[in-house]
């Protein structure tokens, strides 16, 4: 390969190679955008689902002791142990599966003492017919904890909310260092696509141009071909072929 076919070549397989390294570290860093996106809104989505379980175990829970405490229905008994229980398993799917567990240490807490204070009840509480302090028990101890229980799980649900801003913050970083080879690579690009027309404009263009304009005048006022630029590689060739051409033209026509 010769001098400036091969500067050529060198210049424009630069530029090939380096839109290619940017663009496979632009499209690693948004796939890893992308992933972190989609865990944050499968996080929120499974917490939701996670609390509107336990939302609904809790409401069920509660109006089995309802008509235990309230209205002295004992065939509520059994409604009321499972759906506690349901809760406490749905409570232990979300404990696994969270990777911040400082939202579920209340939940779980509160959990605990609506399990020791049902069990408490219905195992003193009267087989049949209508309890006189049952409906107080609920409004004085029952309702308070559910209160409190409700809360603590509508909290689980948001927890999700407080760690959005530091991952957004995280995924801020992540995208511009996804555009940033991009933006590095542009320049690069550019300063060598200016550099490639700077020389080929200085060792190749101009060149032609002037071998091309002091030919015509040889050839039309007999003027001496001697072009004046910095020739290089096949130029040179060029020009010394064509004053070996002219030359030997002379000695012809001598």
């Amino acid at each position: 390969m010769t001098g400036m076919r091969k500067r050529v070549t060198a210049g424009f397989l630069s530029i090939v190679c380096l839109l290619f390294f940017s663009g496979m570290i632009s499209f690693f860093e948004l796939g890893r955008l992308s992933r972190d996106t989609d865990e944050i809104l499968k996080a929120n989505q499974r917490n939701i689902e996670l609390a509107k379980e336990m939302l609904d175990a809790a409401h069920e829970q509660n109006v089995a002791l309802i008509h235990l405490a309230v209205f002295g229905d004992r065939s509520y008994d059994s409604l009321s142990r499972t759906r506690m229980e349901r809760l406490e398993s749905t409570l232990q799917i979300a404990q696994r599966e969270a990777l911040d567990k400082s939202f579920l240490d209340s939940l779980a807490f509160v959990t605990t003492e609506l399990r020791l204070l049902t069990d408490n009840y219905l195992a003193f509480a009267p087989a049949d017919s209508l309890d006189s302090l049952g409906g107080k028990w609920y409004n004085d101890e029952y309702e308070v904890l559910y209160g409190r229980l409700t809360s603590a799980i509508k909290n689980y649900m948001t927890s999700t909310q407080s760690s959005l801003a530091p991952r957004t913050e995280q995924m801020k970083k992540n995208a511009y260092r996804a555009v940033t080879p991009v933006l590095i690579s542009l320049l690069v690009m550019i300063a060598t696509v200016l550099m490639l027309y700077y020389f080929m404009s200085l060792y190749c263009v101009d060149p032609v141009v002037r071998m091309n304009k002091s030919l015509g005048d040889f050839l039309a006022f007999r003027v001496p071909f001697a072009p004046k630029a910095d020739f290089k590689d096949e130029v040179q060739e060029l020009r010394e072929k064509i004053e070996m051409l002219i030359s030997v033209s002379r000695q012809n026509k001598a």
